[in-house]
């Protein structure tokens, strides 16, 4: 079962390598759920392999074949003496270089026969285990790059928190505003209202959205399961994503706990919630339609931006023409999501009747793998998932819900709107799973 995960999340790495050259390791560290010394140690491994190469990917034992020397307990004793008592009038607290150099001094090893360490990084390890370092953290900050007008679309939700509970229903987010702002303006291009944002409705408000202004280049938003379809945003892609990209959008999901790689959206809602939401205090859906108009209004033609890119002036005064964006295809390709998806694993586990269940379809393994993980590797030339477990081919098979024609672009619309529909579904389900109590 660890197997099919390690491979999986190998794979992953391989990929936003590809996909994100400038993505930190720790950026990658999160993402991944791993920690900065397995992303090094792969990022070098695939670096030495050929292009191509996925036997990589089954890894190799590596492991130490004897064990790690052991320092004496007394030596480690002295090395904290040093440090809390820093000897012949040292007035500094002593760091691992100078530790090596008091240490074969110290008069009471002097006597002893055990072998003192070499290496600033032994000594390191000893005061961090003795709480004598306390690391630091630290992030490697980088300046965003300027970009062009609606060259890039940030979208979030903002949750009114004045309005209250309903006693038989939703008691959070009982009212969201959904978000959209150009990154290369701050321009609020739209804000739309609603009580019941789900995966079907987002897809629908992103939709009405492209209608109005046609297709960004990008378009970026955080894991929230309503975009991504999962908590974890690292399963099969979603409707939206699949729509975004049949319609020619490159959709950016932004790394975990990263608010800052979405900063304009973000930075919207703190301005909505201090300048509109907590003002006016709306207690209903229509007050909350009522002021987010008006505030939209107010935030891009009168309220002065200190942004960059608008120099404290609204950003509709900033920036009084927009270019005009391709409009959506009369006609798109179903399938041409899979493109992007080339070599991705996904990792499910053999259900009771000998299945995996992947978005849409239910693919039959083997009922003797029951309870036990498999990894479905897509291969979009063929349009097949190649089923493993470990380094065993089990066998291929065809993807299902391809459609492998073009379709105009209502009923491809109403086709993922209804798929966004089962996923939303799905996760109610597996919402309504965890919370039920354990007899």
């Amino acid at each position: 079962m660890q197997q099919e995960h390690w491979l999986a999340d190998r794979a992953m790495l391989q990929r936003l390598l590809q996909e994100h050259p400038e993505w930190s390791r720790q950026e990658l560290a999160q993402h991944l759920g791993r920690s900065l010394g397995w992303v090094k140690k792969w990022k070098k491994r695939f670096r030495e392999a050929p292009i191509g190469d996925t036997e990589v990917l089954l890894g190799k034992p590596f492991g130490r074949k004897t064990p790690y020397p052991q320092t004496d307990l007394e030596v480690e004793k002295r090395i904290l003496a040093i440090r809390d008592a820093p000897p012949e009038n040292l007035q500094r607290t002593p760091g691992p270089r100078a530790i090596l150099y008091y240490l074969p001094r110290d008069p009471q090893l002097q006597q002893r026969t055990e072998t003192l360490p070499r290496s600033t990084r032994t000594i390191w390890k000893i005061l961090r285990k003795n709480d004598r370092i306390v690391p630091k953290k630290s992030r490697k900050r980088h300046p965003i790059e300027r970009l062009e007008p609606l060259e890039e679309v940030q979208m979030d939700f903002k949750s009114v928190s004045s309005v209250p509970a309903d006693p038989a229903g939703k008691q959070q987010h009982v009212v969201e505003v959904f978000h959209f702002v150009d990154a290369g303006t701050s321009i609020l291009l739209n804000a739309q209202v609603n009580a019941d944002f789900h995966a079907q409705t987002v897809l629908e408000a992103v939709l009405r959205f492209l209608q109005i202004y046609g297709c960004p280049q990008y378009m970026r938003f955080d894991r929230d399961p309503r975009f991504v379809g999962g908590p974890t945003g690292r399963d099969f892609p979603s409707p939206l994503i699949r729509f975004l990209l049949c319609v020619g959008i490159q959709p950016t999901v932004c790394p975990p706990h990263r608010p800052d790689k979405n900063a304009f959206v973000e930075r919207l809602n703190r301005t909505s919630n201090q300048e509109c939401l907590q003002v006016f205090l709306p207690q209903t859906l229509e007050e909350v339609r009522a002021v987010t108009e008006t505030f939209l209004v107010h935030y891009n033609t009168e309220r002065p931006h200190q942004g960059l890119s608008c120099g404290n002036q609204p950003p509709r005064v900033a920036f009084p023409h927009l270019p005009s964006l391709p409009d959506l295809p009369s006609s798109v390709d179903p399938d041409a999501w899979l493109a992007s998806v080339h070599g991705e694993h996904f990792v499910r586990k053999v259900r009771q009747n000998g299945t995996v269940r992947i978005a849409e379809g239910s693919y039959y393994v083997d009922l003797d793998r029951i309870g036990q993980s498999v990894d479905l590797c897509i291969d979009a030339h063929q349009q097949v998932f190649i089923i493993r477990q470990g380094p065993r081919l089990l066998k291929q098979v065809p993807i299902k819900g391809l459609h492998k024609a073009v379709l105009p672009f209502e009923q491809f619309a109403a086709l993922m709107c209804q798929q966004a529909l089962s996923e939303q579904r799905r996760l109610q389900q597996a919402r309504q799973a965890r919370t039920v109590p354990v007899p």
